[in-house]
């Protein structure tokens, strides 16, 4: 298996769904935190493991670590979803009022990053097969996006969207190219730090972007950026498991690569490719896996339900071979009970309004990680997961 890591971004407040931040507190008081520009949200990430049953316990202690420190504050809790759903996004409360990085990012954006996301990182250790892995990915990413949805509501109110996040988010610069190289990435990377539409090598928000330690000459891994907050750990472990399988295809067939299989016209097809996948990535941010997507072979629209299911049953083989079919499980159970903000909105048809949606999504939130936390990933319980049958423990 390839190692993953996780960056985890979340909203702080009280159980009754506001928002309220204490991201400089947090970082103060508990190590591995991280600030980010606004004070209502935080991060945490997870080291770079191979074993889902390692991830999964590294997802859920620092939440636990952290959901003490918030009662220590007061009646606070861990709030689930990606925008600022109950109110707020009128004001930007910083962190670091002193940081010029974040002065930049709030007087050029405004709360449209006031989000909440996970970042998924995998190791790819060849720049030029990172590359072939990015192109494929950031063609599939709607998939990803539509899988993970989870921010339905803004101020109170549905939007409209399944991702609202996606959907105000700003990408950036406005156009990223497929890289053709990495040679490619370099040029292309210099030029926009040049032109200045990029501040600094991190300040490329796209939904797919390669990543290293210093970039963009040295590189290690592809980041995923496009997905909502999921929530549910398993639910996480099975989108990155869909995620990881699609890379070990495309490290074994060179072939498997949007620059070499699409049938769209060959003189604009790299155009073509990033134009077809911007409209995605918006279809996906509007209907989430009921969308309707062009896919990049040829073209031909299928729901991304579909298109997510096709792509779980031609990914097995290789997940199983590599010791991790099993994680890619709970992925059907999001096809068939829906992605978090798909659940949201089915109560909101059933009279619900929003701050009754979010106060039972923390509740449930709360349950899920208390329950693994009890069940997995208190000390001696054995995480070892035989290879010749499914870890039905580890993935109910």
């Amino acid at each position: 298996m390839l190692s993953k890591g996780f960056e985890i971004e979340m909203y702080t407040g009280t159980p009754q769904g506001d928002i309220v931040g204490f991201s400089d507190k947090i970082v103060a008081a508990l190590d591995g935190f991280m600030r980010e520009p606004d004070t209502r949200n935080v991060e945490y990430t997870t080291p770079p493991l191979h074993r889902y049953e390692r991830l999964l316990c590294e997802l859920v202690r620092p939440r636990l670590r952290l959901r003490s420190f918030l009662k220590r504050l007061g009646n606070y809790t861990l709030i689930p979803g990606s925008t600022l759903a109950l109110g707020g996004s009128d004001q930007f409360h910083r962190s670091d009022p002193a940081n010029p990085y974040h002065s930049f990012i709030e007087r050029t954006y405004g709360t449209t990053v006031v989000t909440a996301s996970v970042h998924i990182n995998v190791g790819i250790a060849d720049p030029e097969v990172l590359m072939r892995a990015c192109r494929l990915i950031r063609a599939e990413a709607p998939l990803f996006l539509a899988l993970s949805a989870a921010s339905p509501f803004l101020d109170g109110q549905p939007t409209g969207n399944h991702s609202s996040r996606w959907r105000v988010f700003p990408k950036t610069p406005r156009e990223v190219p497929l890289f053709e190289s990495h040679a490619h990435y370099i040029r292309w990377t210099d030029e926009q730090l040049k032109l200045g539409t990029m501040q600094n090598v991190r300040h490329l928000w796209s939904s797919v972007r390669p990543n290293g330690d210093r970039r963009p000459y040295c590189l290690n891994r592809l980041e995923l950026r496009i997905c909502d907050l999921v929530s549910d750990p398993v639910a996480l472990l099975a989108i990155c498991a869909l995620l990881e399988a699609r890379i070990l295809q495309v490290m074994e067939n060179p072939d498997l690569d949007p620059l070499v299989q699409s049938e769209l016209p060959s003189a604009t097809r790299a155009d073509d490719l990033v134009e077809l996948t911007d409209a995605n990535e918006n279809a996906a941010a509007q209907s989430s896996l009921d969308a309707e997507l062009r896919h990049w072979k040829d073209g031909r629209v299928l729901r991304a339900r579909d298109w997510v299911s096709l792509l779980l049953e031609e990914t097995l083989p290789t997940a199983k071979q590599h010791g991790f079919g099993c994680f890619l499980q709970p992925a059907h159970k999001i096809l068939r009970d829906g992605n978090e903000a798909q659940r949201w909105l089915r109560l909101i048809d059933q009279g619900w309004d929003a701050r009754q949606v979010m106060t039972q999504a923390i509740r449930d939130t709360e349950a899920v990680e208390m329950a693994l936390a009890e069940d997995l990933c208190e000390p001696g319980v054995d995480l070892s997961v035989p290879e010749d049958e499914p870890c039905l423990a580890l993935v109910p």
